[in-house]
């Protein structure tokens, strides 16, 4: 049997950071390798050929030797899933969809795959398995116990190509001890966290050090969920460090109650755990307390984040407005609260109600939640969630604005020097920077960004000591790339009007070649916060021609935050006119769509890392 794996493209997000990726480092293509694909694959028969296709670092095959098809996906996901899907059921494969999508909404891919792996799937994917080979396997494959740890193989990291990935991920535990009403890691995975035991997790360690891996992901939802078993690999992280004479780079999730506990803090800081990610939520004590975030309210999370500081752990977090108790006021008490805590990597969203989760239950309930929103995930200019003491509008027109204020240069700035007052930290040879990175950091960051930046940088070098000034970088990429997200997403508003304008003067200029049929381009303004330029290529154009469509339709992606979708179909003599059309697109291809059958795509060569491409 041959079994392909893929994990679909992301559309750009607030964890894209897609300026870093295309700026600032060298070789990397994406943050996080897809682990799920690679635990699956260690769970399939040793008698099958697998392998692994991550589209966020290269294309997927038009027509690959396989069997079956298997694509995972979250929510954020799924619309990409849905066409991967469909694309290869027109060709006649066997397609098995899993992942958190399907595990949480399994009924929303009944129609479109042959097979839903819907849960956790060490026992399940291996039933399947066998029930493929002997030619008789269900539609539906739902895990409806509890998986046990030790039965979690060791993933097949020599399948993926970690070369391309900023960090490599493994996993410690599954599961969280508390009930936050808006979180769907207790749907899935229930509050009774489950661990892995010492010799699994140095297995796993022991692949990735002998390849060379030293920054590493525990992609837990809460590391300290089980406060007595994280302490025993704490203590095993840092004796493997010390038995191998190497260094690591960790990372992982925890609750804001860390703060309290000096044991984990100081085991966090030995075992080389130099950032954690918290969901702090709110600063708004009755907002924690109706999502049920008891783990937070007796905190005072200034302090909080300041203590885990002095331990030289860095802090991400996330944030959430728009619960039932926040007013328009809770924009600028946050505001104010990141940037005095200093956290760079803030990732503030909308209230978001995933499907199945007590909070959605409660908004159904309400009759507040906007069916078919079409948004799942919670850093969009959209949510499924009706605010109760704001409207809609305001609560997005105050969201945009918050972004667009912390991410200014002054702000990442302040939130440096912030931050860098309660840090304490010892030099490392983990603090050591590429000179490439830092070349790119220093003229495609600093220097692009105009006076004003350069000058706020330069006051960073002076406000913070030396030793810290490889960190501080850090601070400027991830402060830039958040900017970057902001300005594309949420700061040009759509004109219709003046697009119509280029439109009428693109079509009038173009006439010649509409009337032949081999040009055709509209305005589709039908969606909600949504406006879409859609060009039809059907047939040779002159190199003017595609210049002065190129000339036009940066100024209208520049000016506004419309999408474009291209379809490339027809008979073509001069494909170098086309490509070269696409590729004077790149950098705002997250704003692109490209609708183009797979026999024209196999001779333009497009590259699928570079634009969101559905193939028909």
């Amino acid at each position: 049997m041959k079994l392909l794996l893929i994990n679909p493209k992301f559309d750009e997000s607030f964890w894209s950071f897609r300026f870093a990726i295309d700026n600032i480092f060298v070789k990397e293509k994406a943050i996080n390798p897809p682990l799920g694909l690679a635990t699956v694959a260690a769970l399939t028969p040793s008698s099958w050929q697998v392998s692994i296709v991550d589209e966020n670092i290269e294309p997927i095959p038009p027509e690959p030797d396989a069997d079956i098809i298997g694509i995972c996906g979250m929510m954020v996901q799924f619309k990409r899933q849905k066409e991967i899907i469909k694309f290869y059921k027109g060709k006649g494969y066997t397609i098995v969809v899993g992942g958190s999508g399907a595990s949480l909404c399994p009924e929303m891919y009944e129609n479109i795959a042959d097979v839903i792996i819907s849960g956790e799937a060490e026992y399940i994917w291996k039933e399947f398995c066998s029930d493929f080979e002997n030619g008789n396997y269900k539609k539906l494959y739902k895990e409806i116990g509890t998986v046990d740890m030790a039965d979690v193989p060791i993933p097949r990291f020599d399948l993926l190509k970690m070369d391309r990935y900023k960090t490599a991920s493994i996993q410690f535990s599954r599961g969280c001890p508390y009930n936050c009403e808006f979180c769907d890691i207790i749907v899935m995975f229930g509050r009774k966290p489950r661990n892995k035991s010492n010799t699994q997790i140095g297995k796993e360690l022991d692949a990735l050090r002998k390849s060379g891996i030293r920054n590493i992901f525990f992609v837990d939802d809460n590391f300290i969920g089980n406060r007595k078993k994280a302490i025993i690999l704490l203590n095993y992280l840092i004796e493997y460090q010390r038995k191998y004479k190497i260094r690591f780079s960790f990372g992982t999730e925890v609750s804001l109650n860390l703060a309290k506990d000096e044991l984990l803090l100081d085991l966090l800081r030995k075992a080389n755990f130099d950032w954690v990610f918290i969901g702090i939520e709110s600063v708004n004590k009755n907002s924690l307390k109706e999502a049920n975030k008891k783990q937070n309210q007796n905190i005072n999370e200034l302090e909080a984040v300041r203590k885990i500081y002095s331990y030289g752990i860095e802090v991400f977090a996330g944030f959430i407005v728009g619960f039932d108790n926040d007013d328009i006021s809770v924009f600028k008490e946050l505001q104010d609260f990141i940037i005095k805590s200093g956290i760079q990597v803030s990732m503030v969203g909308l209230l978001y109600a995933p499907p199945k989760t007590p909070l959605y239950l409660r908004m159904k309930k309400e009759n507040r939640i906007r069916e078919n929103s079409g948004y799942y995930e919670n850093t969009q200019l959209g949510t499924n969630v009706i605010p109760k003491n704001m409207s809609y509008d305001e609560m997005l027109e105050n969201y945009k604005n918050l972004y667009l204020k912390l991410c200014t240069n002054r702000n990442i700035y302040k939130k440096i020097v912030n931050k860098y007052k309660y840090f304490n930290k010892e030099t490392s040879e983990m603090d050591k920077t590429d000179k490439k990175v830092v070349k790119n950091v220093l003229l495609k960051g600093i220097m692009k960004g105009g006076i004003s930046r350069i000058f706020y940088f330069l006051m960073t070098l002076l406000r913070v000591k030396s030793k810290y000034y490889s960190l501080a970088g850090s601070d400027w990429v991830s402060g830039i790339s958040m900017m970057e997200y902001a300005k594309n997403n949420f700061e040009k508003p759509v004109n219709l009007d003046l697009l119509k304008n280029i439109i009428l003067d693109i079509k009038k200029r173009t006439n010649k070649y509409i009337k032949k049929g081999v040009l055709n381009i509209k305005v589709d303004s039908s969606l909600d916060n949504s406006i879409k330029i859609i060009i039809h290529l059907k047939g040779n154009l002159k190199n003017r021609v595609y210049n002065f469509l190129q000339l036009n339709i940066k100024k209208i992606l520049n000016k506004s935050n419309a999408y474009l979708i291209i379809h490339i179909d027809g008979t073509f003599k001069n494909y170098t006119g086309v490509k070269n059309f696409i590729y004077s697109l790149r950098d705002y291809r997250d704003k692109i769509k490209i609708q183009i059958n797979s026999s024209l795509n196999s001779i333009l060569d497009l590259d699928f890392t570079n634009f969101n491409i559905k193939l028909n």
